[in-house]
């Protein structure tokens, strides 16, 4: 490989690393901003019949709360069910939700901050390797 094509894939791989990084730092930013700022309420957990299905979210169910101000919001579950936190139709979870864009929500307790710190971990390593690869072929070139 000519040292071009190691800088290339270096650029590469170092905007990939740095992207996963940014991602999931924003993960977590946005679930500490809910934490901080979002007020919690409970949601009636709904499922949609096989009409509504929808083709994006199709294990997803709907997530039903009223703001404080009154009014009723739905939104599909940012998570899905599992084993551990099954979702049963009819039942209630406690959810955050952001009073300036209430469709912006954290299903307490699945929060998903391991998969932010895998974005971060991922990124920064990717990034590294990038920085390897860059010295790598500078040194090849003296």
């Amino acid at each position: 490989m000519t040292g071009e094509a190691w800088v290339v894939a270096a650029a590469m791989l170092g905007l990939g690393g740095t992207f996963a990084h940014l991602v999931g730092a924003m993960g977590l930013s946005r679930i500490h901003r809910l934490r901080r700022d979002g007020v919690t309420v409970p949601a009636l957990v709904r499922y949609r019949t096989a009409a509504q299905e929808d083709a994006a979210h199709p294990r997803r169910p709907l997530l039903q709360f009223a703001t404080l101000d009154g009014r009723v919001i739905e939104v599909v579950s940012p998570v899905p069910p599992s084993r551990t936190h099954a979702l049963v139709d009819g039942s209630e979870v406690s959810i955050t939700y952001d009073p300036a864009d209430p469709s912006q929500i954290l299903v307490d307790g699945r929060e998903r901050r391991g998969i932010e710190y895998v974005f971060m971990g991922c990124g920064a390593a990717l990034a590294l390797s990038a920085l390897a690869l860059v010295l790598a072929a500078v040194r090849a070139r003296t």
